[in-house]
């Protein structure tokens, strides 16, 4: 299938969308509270299309997929055996999805693609010289176990009093505005340990693992350093703090896992048919995954901006980038 999406291929045969990323209105001042409610009700939005299909798999996952919270109680290997055998069953499931859409029927060709070279074979960067292999062996040996741990973690905090829970039935409003916000903590998070990650000596010793996908795919998004699963899916821990509710630490979770998949999919949108497509993958994070040193964050949470490091694909934003790594080799 070859390219039909309104778009053009540079010398490189990269390609960038025509609009570029757009900050969220959420932060805007003076503020505008009719463009934060269509960011946050319109589509594509902050709840439309993903993070409603997101907080839906995560209640059913904890309606009918989760042990009674009292079993939890103690660490027996029978209810620990099944969360691991549960989210490996979710993981593989929702990144197939992406994955075989995209890299094995091809479905789209490289419509929409960001980069038209597909995933790396016979490369001996990876392990077994495979980019899909080697991503498929730290997500399914390091991800799935240290996120299973810290899920396990959490239930038996919530089941012997440790961790401070909520109940829904009396507090619906505090736990559905927790819900909501779970996203927006889950990419602050996120731009926190990017950022200590890319300090020379853990990006070195941790973080250029993942790195190795300079043209990611869905698996790559959590091929990372053992050491590297422990401090991402660490957001969690934020519930021995605030009030919660086991609901919220299984979404965070499961947000945390899932997402990259979306995140690192290399495509700008997901092409059902002629009629319908979805947004896809995310071209901020992508620029990171090309450029390193930029964009370390999201866009919903715009620390990027803030602080210099943003990057939307343009020549101008290019040149900024070499300038400020110019500048910090010079020391000023």
């Amino acid at each position: 299938m070859a390219d039909t999406a309104p778009f053009t291929r540079d010398k490189r045969g990269d390609w960038r969308p025509t609009e570029p990323p757009t900050p969220t209105p959420l932060y805007d001042w003076p503020p505008r509270p009719l463009a934060v409610l269509r960011w946050l009700l319109g589509y594509p939005g902050y709840l439309l299309p993903w993070t409603l299909f997101y907080m839906a798999l995560g209640t059913l996952t904890w309606r009918y997929l989760t042990p009674e919270i009292a079993r939890t109680r103690t660490l027996e290997p029978g209810w620990i055996a099944f969360i691991l055998a549960r989210n490996l069953g979710i993981l593989v499931l929702v990144v197939s999805a992406w994955h075989v859409w995209l890299y094995v029927a091809r479905a789209q060709g490289t419509d929409y693609k960001y980069n038209e070279r597909w995933l790396s074979k016979g490369n001996s960067t990876f392990l077994f010289n495979s980019q899909v292999l080697d991503n498929l062996f730290w997500t399914l040996l390091s991800a799935v176990p240290v996120w299973t741990a810290y899920e396990v973690l959490m239930l038996w905090g919530f089941a012997n009093g440790h961790v401070p829970q909520v109940d829904w039935r009396l507090h619906p409003i505090y736990c559905t505005l927790l819900l909501l916000a779970i996203p927006m903590w889950q990419q602050l998070h996120f731009y926190l340990i990017h950022r200590l990650l890319h300090w020379p000596p853990l990006y070195r010793a941790l973080h250029s693992l993942h790195h190795k996908n300079v043209n990611p795919g869905p698996w790559s998004g959590l091929a990372m350093h053992p050491v590297e699963h422990l401090l991402y899916f660490s957001g969690v821990l934020i519930y021995w703090l605030i009030p919660s509710h086991p609901l919220h630490a299984i979404f965070q979770l499961q947000v945390t896992a899932l997402v990259p998949a979306q995140g690192h999919a290399g495509f700008e949108r997901l092409v059902i048919n002629p009629r319908i497509s979805l947004p896809a993958s995310d071209y901020y994070h992508y620029l990171h995954h090309k450029f390193f040193e930029c964009n370390y964050g999201a866009e919903r949470v715009p620390l990027d901006r803030w602080f210099g490091t943003f990057h939307d694909g343009s020549q101008a934003s290019e040149e900024a980038l070499k300038a400020r790594l110019r500048a910090r080799r010079r020391g000023t």
